[in-house]
């Protein structure tokens, strides 16, 4: 029986959260020490734990059918590979850094100075676009250290809270793209594994769905019902139940915690009473 390669990081800060979300979808993983390939049991899916920098390559020859990493890998190895979901966890971006001493947050700095990233072909792309033109020195491990060491003049590399940069004198002036993690599938995917593949996306969707949301309950008086329906967000129309106390109703709907304060100050302010707020495990729609 065919089974669908998903390759993710082996170590590193995909790792983890790319597992959690393969077990909220209900994938069973039981791999032992130091293994790097591991069939699952309950779906028709085998996982093989890979170098980074290596997944674009195998995706993209089709060594591995799916893969989860960082979207700015993606776009820094410029691999024929579709991205199918953008999965809302490892946010960063790739960032240009220079020296806190520099007080200048212009492009116009970078002009014939010397760079120092592990990201060539994403700074390459950004500086032509831009008319600048600097000297890209390639390295790879701890980027930060370099014009602390006199080999560059500022550096481009990921940033997430921006405390490694602090931490080595460095601040943040450029912004060059956003990243998360993403799903993406090689381009020689077969008709059968495309198949599996969309059972595992709608048990993906429904776990990513549920991730941002909250299900709402309220106590409303049947006249204020309409009032509070029209603030509420929700999939289609909000259930409305009846109380044992006359004259009133208790509202179930669904809310996005992006706006879940705003939204719970007009439901007070409309009438609403007994406000509760629970967690959602999946939506599925």
């Amino acid at each position: 029986m065919s089974k669908l390669k998903i390759a993710i990081q082996k170590s590193g800060r995909l790792n983890q959260d790319s597992l959690k979300l393969l077990k909220d979808c209900g994938i069973v993983i039981n791999n032992g020490r130091d293994q790097l390939k591991v069939s699952v049991t309950n779906f028709s899916l085998e996982i093989l734990y890979l170098r980074n920098s290596d997944i674009p390559q195998y995706l993209e020859d089709g060594i591995v059918d799916i893969a989860i990493l960082g979207e700015n890998l993606l776009i820094e190895k410029q691999k024929n590979v579709e991205v199918i979901e953008k999965l809302g966890f490892a946010k960063c971006r790739v960032s240009l850094a220079v020296p806190k001493e520099i007080e200048t947050d212009s492009l116009s700095y970078f002009e014939g100075k010397k760079i120092a990233t592990s990201y060539p072909n994403t700074l390459r792309a950004f500086l032509t676009q831009h008319n600048i033109n600097a000297e890209i020195h390639i390295i790879s491990g701890s980027v930060e250290i370099a014009p602390n060491i006199g080999l560059a003049h500022s550096i481009c590399d990921i940033v997430s809270t921006g405390s490694t940069l602090f931490e080595n004198g460095l601040r943040e002036t450029q912004v060059i793209l956003k990243s998360e993690a993403v799903l993406a599938k090689t381009l020689k995917l077969s008709t059968v594994k495309g198949k599996i593949l969309d059972r595992l996306l709608f048990r993906m969707r429904a776990v990513l769905r549920a991730k941002n949301a909250k299900y709402i309950l309220m106590n409303v008086p049947n006249s204020k019902i309409k009032e509070v329906g029209a603030i509420l967000p929700v999939l289609k129309s909000p259930t409305v139940l009846p109380l044992a106390a006359k004259g009133w109703s208790s509202l179930h709907s669904v809310i996005n915690e992006e706006k879940f304060w705003n939204v719970i100050d007009a439901l007070k302010n409309a009438g609403a009473e007994g406000i509760l707020i629970i967690p959602i495990d999946k939506i599925v729609l």
